[in-house]
């Protein structure tokens, strides 16, 4: 089974519109959305879902007030200031559980805290496995490796041979999790300064965890200078540029009539597209 990701160490590369591309394009596959903070693919595939459940992380102290003998040890210890009144408030408190071990009669519980949602879903183009983390909520990079978890079952059981991942912007630990034990990471880029640079980055990170990486520059005809940059870092880094799309307004339009490119258009950057697939797959 083989596993590619898409990421591009920025936000608003093209990186999803390039996903679903692939997904209209492959055959025989699973697609896993583990842009969990800010998931996308589901505005495009238009999925129903099929089974969800419920994503735990992290946990929180609870006071029993009809344990708590009101001694006030747990709110002199605790270094959030998250105790007050015998209540703990649950956005200052981190978790650490001091008060809980501290406490005499063992009136603090820690609860584990329901965090996001992961899905199950049909779409036109396969199953898609995708997640939704809760508003200011941590470990994303945890609900990633949920996702990836399920969409590797799945494939498995379904004998798929194919797992399309869209992943998250960054170089953080959701990218970390995408990134790992996967063929080959495609890093969709921009002719900007910032998109070399964490271009650069993100690409860094790939090749510390051993994962083969490609490239594709998106919109490169707005600063061909900077697209020559781009090609140039690839050069001395030994990196295979597979494809330059020119900026089109059929993508825009594409996506505002919730289609991939694969289905609105038969122009020139459809037919880049298609290349790009040939040689990633």
């Amino acid at each position: 089974m083989k596993q590619i990701v898409i990421i591009s160490g920025k936000g608003g590369t093209g990186k999803t519109i390039l996903t679903g591309a692939f997904a209209a394009l492959a055959e025989n596959k699973v697609i896993a959305d583990c842009d969990v903070d800010a998931a996308d693919m589901h505005l495009l595939l238009k999925p129903t879902v099929i089974k969800k459940g419920i994503f735990k992380s992290g946990k929180t102290a609870f006071i029993n007030k009809d344990k708590c003998i009101k001694c006030g040890l747990c709110k002199k210890l605790c270094r959030y200031d998250a105790i007050k009144n015998r209540e703990v408030d649950a956005l200052a408190c981190e978790g650490c559980a001091f008060c809980s071990f501290a406490c005499p009669v063992g009136a603090i519980e820690m609860k584990e805290n329901i965090t996001g949602e992961w899905f199950v879903s049909a779409t036109r183009f396969g199953i898609l496995i995708h997640a939704k983390l809760g508003i200011g909520e941590e470990n994303s990079g945890k609900l990633v490796s949920l996702v990836r978890e399920k969409a590797q079952k799945i494939a498995k059981i379904q004998n798929k041979d194919l797992i399309i991942i869209d992943g998250p912007p960054g170089i953080g630990c959701p990218v970390i999790a995408s990134i790992t034990g996967v063929d080959c990471a495609l890093v969709v880029t921009e002719p900007t300064l910032s998109g070399l640079v964490d271009a650069k980055r993100v690409i860094e990170v790939a090749k510390h965890f051993k994962v083969s990486v490609k490239l594709v520059i998106n919109k490169y005809d707005l600063n061909k200078e900077m697209t020559q940059k781009i090609e140039n870092y690839c050069i001395n880094n030994n990196i295979l540029c597979i494809g330059k799309i020119p900026f089109d307004e059929n993508v825009v339009n594409a996506m505002v009539q919730g289609k991939t490119m694969i289905e609105y258009s038969t122009s020139k950057t459809t037919d880049i597209i298609k290349n790009i697939w040939k040689d990633l797959k």
